[in-house]
């Protein structure tokens, strides 16, 4: 299972990421207001909800270590917030490579893009405390507590354009996307998820074998104390 786990998982993530790929670059039709800068949405947007998915999953992870200081929630906490920090910022790069074509401007201080910039900034400030914490229960239970309390900006981003409005577009539905666009965008969301997956196992494994290398007991004194 593991084998095939280590080996289908990164060979179906290439494939959905070709498909993906081929979709949003040449199988939909141009955008009629946009023309084709719009096709980095189809990059962007799936971006946008994977890091959202990562962060809640270090929300969710960082509860389950409170409760039970489980190591293994600790250390995937840990490993999703590595992959959406990745993920974040991919985010904000493409919007504001979108954005100086649309917009006019590289940044504004839109409230869906301050309130993005604000999440990636915690959660790479959340990855900053892990690495400044040595002893492994007190890294632990400090950045759950983080993990817990920037977790609120990940609903804000979500709503913020219903909140406050802005620039930002509002979320897409049915009624104002395409079909051939709706798809290519789901074949790309499938293909992000898989690849968060794939990366989330990766550092899930390093994060948990370093913790077994830190709670390891120390080897025993010889007679000589040596």
């Amino acid at each position: 299972m593991r084998r095939a786990l280590r080996l289908g998982l990164p060979a179906a993530t290439l494939v959905a990421l070709a498909l993906g790929s081929a979709l949003g670059l040449a199988y939909v039709p141009e955008e009629r207001h946009m023309g084709e800068v719009y096709r980095i949405m189809f990059v962007h947007v799936p971006a946008a909800w994977i890091a959202l998915l990562a962060f809640t999953v270090t929300f969710v992870a960082s509860l389950v270590y409170l409760f039970k200081s489980s190591y293994t929630a600790d250390a995937l906490a840990e490993a999703s917030a590595h992959v959406g920090v990745f993920f974040g910022a991919l985010l904000i790069v493409l919007g504001a490579i979108w954005g100086k074509p649309t917009w006019g401007v590289w940044w504004t201080w839109d409230p869906r893009l301050t309130t993005a910039a604000i999440m990636l900034f915690a959660f790479a400030g959340y990855l900053a405390l892990r690495r400044f914490v040595d002893e492994p229960e007190r890294r632990a239970t400090w950045s759950a507590v983080a993990g817990v309390i920037i977790f609120v900006d990940v609903p804000v981003v979500w709503f913020s354009v219903r909140w406050w409005g802005g620039l930002h577009q509002i979320q897409s539905s049915k009624e104002t996307v395409g079909a051939m666009m709706a798809m290519a965008l789901w074949v790309n969301a499938v293909a992000f998820l898989l690849f968060y997956l794939w990366m989330l196992r990766l550092r899930f494994v390093v994060a948990h074998r370093r913790l077994r290398d830190e709670l390891a007991e120390p080897p025993a004194l010889d007679d000589t104390g040596a």
